[in-house]
């Protein structure tokens, strides 16, 4: 995951939200351009060479898309083990995106708690690897 980017878009959303803006409205139709799919962690080790603490994860989204990677700065909430076999909500098409020596295929979605740390999104009962989110 693109964890740099996403903390920076949850942070300038939440400080949007504090300050009463939100961003302008869009249409279905761009929203429907991004690929939002259920995915399986199924494998988590700490990224060597990041500059904040980070994880390289390895999500399954099922047969159409198979299994991507992704780097995610989510250390101070999660361990390893708490990862595994979690279901999370990933973008898939955005382009991949090289951090430190490590390329992310998929963007992990969360929201921030009140520290700040990101809390991860998922389906809040079990389904498929790979279904889209709508």
């Amino acid at each position: 995951m693109a964890k740099g980017l996403v903390k920076d878009l949850v942070k300038n959303l939440a400080k949007d939200l504090v300050n009463g803006s939100i961003k302008p409205r869009v249409s279905y139709d761009s929203f429907a351009e991004l690929d939002l799919r259920v995915g399986r962690i199924e494998s988590c080790e700490p990224l060597a060479n990041a500059r904040k603490p980070a994880y390289a994860l390895t999500v399954d989204f099922g047969e159409g898309l198979g299994k991507l990677r992704s780097s995610a700065q989510i250390t101070d909430l999660y361990k390893v083990e708490d990862l595994l076999e979690r279901q999370v909500i990933a973008v898939v098409n955005f382009p991949s995106k090289r951090i430190a020596s490590f390329v992310s295929e998929c963007l992990i979605l969360g929201v921030p708690n009140e520290k700040g740390e990101v809390v991860l999104l998922g389906a809040d009962r079990p389904v498929a690897s790979g279904v889209r989110v709508y």
